[in-house]
């Protein structure tokens, strides 16, 4: 069972400018709870898992046209993952947590906290098991969408009705899923063509190392965006996951850490290591065959995508949004220049991720508090 009065790890508090008080984690603290708190390790063991799942999942997405160009060697690129990613979790969380803020309000884990910590457990539960399957099929799923699938599931399991999702905040996924599907798609093929239009009459073999260059920089602002977005995600199911896991289920305000940044962008960076050429291959080589300037203007097109949703806390799918830029790209040039037949792959996973994620999290959130 939790220990509800040992809540003293959440009692530092700092005021914004404003003069509201905000809720922060020392590390040190948080390490001396887990050594007590079985509940808050079990929690934290989950959410890594998951953050280490989306490393080999999504994080690949943003350096699969890099590798698949040859504009720089897979090892090159995870590192450069590693280090964008975490620039991308610092830099715009010190900017704002708007999307931390939207996935942490979209759900409603309130009530007993010993149901709550264990509906949340099982969501993440779901999540690993829906993700690690369509990896090992090298499918590029949406690890954001199956995060939102499975917490919401679990919710509506937990509150026993709709009552545990937060509309005016789930709206924003709907925004999210238009945006990262058709705008990905517009941008990708207006960058190209633009891209075109400016070298036309340049001679190719004098603008390669150029877009190698240029291929190389995009794919970091596309590693540094899937930081800003996913990232911030994971970092919000965490710290709901810490506040129950002490029998806090109301706190509203919140500051992220540095620590937790830091190890977010290293679990995601690992796990971005361990899988991630499965889906370089699927997202940068099967699907379309690219050249370097394509490569260049998708990722330029999809980090834009991803900037305009971080900066309006909108949740966005990295992984629908560097390949429906990808796509654009390629139907710039032809429709048949794109494989047709791995797009319909992607879709079907695509569409079945919410219900399915929602389905198995609702199960399992079930399922475990009926156990524990």
């Amino acid at each position: 069972m939790l220990d509800y009065n040992n809540v003293n790890f959440f009692n530092r508090c700092y005021p914004d400018f404003g003069g509201n008080n905000f809720m922060t984690i020392s590390v040190l603290d948080f390490l001396n709870q887990l050594r007590t708190n079985i509940p808050l390790l079990i929690t934290v063991i989950l959410t890594l898992g998951v953050i280490l799942v989306n490393g080999w999942t999504d994080a690949p997405n943003a350096i699969a046209t890099c590798v698949s160009t040859r504009s720089i060697s897979p090892r090159a690129a995870i590192l450069m993952a590693a280090i964008f990613n975490f620039l991308g979790v610092f830099v715009m969380t010190m900017i704002n947590a708007n999307v931390a803020e939207t996935i942490y309000n979209m759900v409603d884990f309130q009530g007993d906290p010993h149901d709550a910590l264990i509906a949340l457990c099982a969501a993440l539960f779901a999540i690993v098991t829906w993700a690690t399957a369509a990896w090992y099929f090298g499918i590029p799923t949406s690890e954001s969408h199956a995060l939102i699938a499975g917490i919401s599931g679990a919710a509506i399991a937990l509150q026993g009705g709709l009552s545990g999702i937060n509309g005016s905040e789930w709206i924003k996924v709907i925004y999210g899923l238009i945006l990262s599907t058709g705008l990905g798609f517009v941008m990708g093929w207006i960058t190209v063509k633009l891209v075109e239009l400016i070298f036309k009459r340049s001679d190719r073999r004098k603008t390669s190392d150029f877009f190698q260059g240029a291929q190389i920089c995009a794919g970091a602002s596309m590693a540094f965006m899937h930081g800003a977005q996913d990232g911030q995600k994971f970092m919000g199911v965490f710290m709901l996951g810490v506040f129950l896991a002490n029998g806090q289920g109301t706190v509203n305000n919140f500051v992220i850490p540095l620590w937790l940044m830091v190890v977010t962008s290293l679990v995601m960076a690992l796990g971005t290591s361990i899988g991630g050429y499965k889906i370089i291959k699927a997202v940068g080589m099967d699907m379309v065959k690219l050249e370097k300037y394509q490569g260049f203007s998708a990722d330029l097109a999809a980090a834009g995508c991803l900037l305009l949703s971080s900066v309006t806390g909108i949740p966005v799918s990295t992984t629908h949004t560097k390949t429906t830029a990808i796509m654009g790209v390629g139907a710039a040039k032809r429709l048949s220049s794109v494989n047709w037949g791995v797009v319909k792959e992607m879709v079907w996973t695509w569409v079945l991720t919410f219900p399915g994620c929602g389905i198995i999290g609702y199960l399992m959130a079930k399922i475990f508090i009926w156990i524990f």
